[in-house]
């Protein structure tokens, strides 16, 4: 354990200094490539889970403390010691042992006593503590108070469910390939392997239990992918035929883009502007076995990589706040800024204003993001059709039981992701 809360305290060190946590995470890999597959799965879950409740396990490490630490280090493997006492099912007195083993590796041999104090202080008056802080919002919805303030505005009736959403785990969801077997099938085939998974609409597959994704049967032969059951709204949204010729633009991973060729024989360009991201294109077609048009390029500048051939489908994935996902990247809750609001709304107005000229007459372009704020959804859309008056907006069919979801905002729940679709026809 020592090892690992070491590991998990560097890789919190770095997103805590503003990397994120996939960057730190891989950094760590490198750096101990000998690591075994429990201790790494250990390290990521208490990275994971320290992020989840990051304000709440900092209000109670300082209510513990007299005065702050003096070394950020230290800071971070006691918030890593709290969490695991907290959050998860390990010994106490095997948590605060390696805790004070952890802080003598590090180098802080003279703080050994203050790690033993400080953690059982906590085991000893752990209730009240926990009750006491939670008294302020962002240690009692672990989010950042901006994020607090405008998921109330927004969503009065709701905000406590969609935070409490933010810190949960999200679901594992998979895809079945619609060209090589059908949900039924794919349910027979875990069942085989003793995976216990339910129908979850469409393609998508919902199992009740995590598991390593290298145990699921037929992934790497292309039988299924992981994608958010949200997220396998937007390809059957395009209403894909054989020969229509798509553009799905910031397609890298990839999943949506796998998803359109496993509906239909479409002819489709995948553009992206990280020639990095895009190999993760290729893997996933690959696997899959299928083929596109791979380009790295800008979609805000059409000019610079279109060939002027207008495209019948557009799928615009826009960047954006990441806010309906913040469960499966918790670091994006304390690395974001309220202001970055701003500055995603006016990439994604830029990019659909470029993006509708090169759509075809008659032709759709789906604008999504995996976002729940208003700004970069239903008023980003309500100012897209303000500036192009020929533009509809066409009806989408039922994608949820609320209100939201019927105009096109899923939040998040036990089944799927926040999302929002919008769906622009032009005449």
């Amino acid at each position: 354990m020592v090892e690992v809360q070491q590991l998990a305290a560097g890789v919190l060190a770095g997103v805590l200094r503003g990397h994120s946590l996939d960057t730190e995470l891989a950094a760590a890999w490198r750096a101990h490539a000998g690591i075994d597959e429990r201790s790494r799965a250990a390290v990521q879950d208490i990275a994971y889970g320290v992020l989840r409740f990051l304000a709440r396990i900092e209000a109670l490490l300082d209510a513990l403390l007299d005065k702050p630490l003096a070394d950020a280090r230290l800071r971070v493997l006691l918030l890593v010691a709290l969490h695991q006492l907290e959050h998860t099912r390990a010994a106490p007195h095997a948590v605060v042992d390696h805790a004070v083993r952890t802080c003598q590796a590090l180098g802080f041999t003279s703080a050994k006593g203050l790690v033993n104090a400080v953690l059982r202080n906590f085991l000893r008056r752990r209730g009240a503590l926990v009750a006491r802080v939670q008294r302020a919002e962002p240690a009692r919805y672990c989010h950042p108070q901006w994020w607090i303030d405008k998921v109330r505005i927004q969503y009065p009736g709701e905000y406590a469910a969609i935070l409490e959403a933010g810190n949960a785990r999200p679901p594992l969801v998979l895809r079945v390939n619609c060209r090589r077997m059908d949900v039924a099938e794919y349910l027979q085939l875990l069942a085989q392997h003793g995976i216990e998974g339910e129908p979850c609409g469409g393609a998508a597959v919902l199992l009740p239990k995590a598991l390593p994704v290298a145990r699921l049967p037929g992934l790497k032969d292309g039988l299924v992918s992981v994608q958010d059951a949200a997220a396998q709204l937007a390809a059957p949204l395009l209403d894909l035929a054989g020969g229509t010729r798509v553009l799905d633009a910031c397609a890298a991973p990839g999943g949506k883009t796998g998803h359109a060729l496993e509906l239909a024989d479409v002819e489709l360009t995948a553009l992206d502007s990280d020639a990095a991201r895009l190999d993760r294109v290729r893997e996933n077609l690959a696997r899959l076995g299928f083929t596109a048009h791979i380009l790295c390029g800008d979609a805000c500048e059409p000019a610079a990589w279109w060939d002027g051939t207008p495209f019948d489908r557009i799928l615009l994935d826009a960047p954006c706040s990441a806010s309906g996902v913040a469960r499966r990247h918790p670091d994006i809750k304390w690395l974001r800024r309220e202001s970055d609001i701003v500055k995603y709304a006016d990439l994604q107005r830029r990019m659909l204003d470029a993006l509708w000229q090169a759509l075809a007459s008659g032709g759709k372009l789906l604008y999504a993001t995996c976002s729940v704020f208003h700004e970069e959804n239903r008023e980003q859309v309500a100012r897209f059709l303000e500036r192009h008056r020929d533009a509809r907006r066409l009806a989408l069919p039922a994608i949820g039981n609320d209100v939201h979801a019927r105009a096109g905002q899923l939040l998040p729940d036990g089944r799927h992701d926040g999302f929002f679709y919008a769906l622009l026809q032009k005449p």
